[in-house]
């Protein structure tokens, strides 16, 4: 399993947080590594993943995401009706995995196409990180007007090894790969 990036979204549109991780293979001397083209990741069993499209923001990155993950829950609720959830959908390159909370926060996460649901994963995350660190922090605004973020180290650190511990335990562990290589997760972006 490979995370690609993860989004919270408030119920005025907002994005409050964003994180992106990518995988990296430390360099040897020994073994002749493949490098990825220029904006790609490595997934755990040696393959690049989506290439990271050029000239974009941040920014307009998380607008993308949210204009895709509204459109797409809208048409969903207006073919199957308000019973019927957008819980994921896959592409050639990422799966979508999309949690909305009964206050209409947004939990978005960008995986590789072989993740199964997340849904519930999502869920831990809102219940177990965000509540405990950012709502109940007496510090963190109730509202992030103008897209003010999430900014509590708590919560990072706890979402850190939350998607460490996912990972961990996934059938393609990125820790534990055939040729005994460990892959590495950095941060590239935080929106505060």
């Amino acid at each position: 399993m490979v995370v690609y990036s993860f989004y919270i979204f408030d119920r005025h549109t907002e994005c409050i947080y964003s994180r992106r991780w990518i995988p990296t293979r430390p360099l040897s001397a020994s073994s002749k590594t493949i490098r990825p083209q220029s904006g790609s990741s490595i997934t755990s069993n040696g393959d690049t993943g989506p290439a990271v499209r050029k000239g974009f923001s941040k920014e307009d990155d998380a607008k993308l995401i949210f204009g895709t993950v509204f459109s797409l829950r809208n048409m969903v609720r207006r073919l199957g009706g308000d019973e019927d959830h957008f819980i994921s959908y896959r592409t050639g390159e990422y799966k979508l995995h999309y949690y909305e909370t009964p206050t209409r926060m947004k939990f978005v996460m960008l995986t590789d196409t072989k993740t199964n649901n997340l849904r519930v994963v999502l869920h831990q995350i809102w219940a177990n990180l965000y509540v405990e660190f950012v709502v109940k922090n007496p510090l963190s605004p109730v509202e992030h007007p103008g897209g003010i973020g999430v900014a509590n180290e708590l919560f990072e650190m706890g979402l850190d090894s939350f998607i460490v511990r996912i990972i961990q335990s996934s059938n393609l562990s990125p820790f534990n790969t055939n040729d005994n290589t460990e892959i590495r997760f950095s941060s590239l972006n935080t929106l505060n």
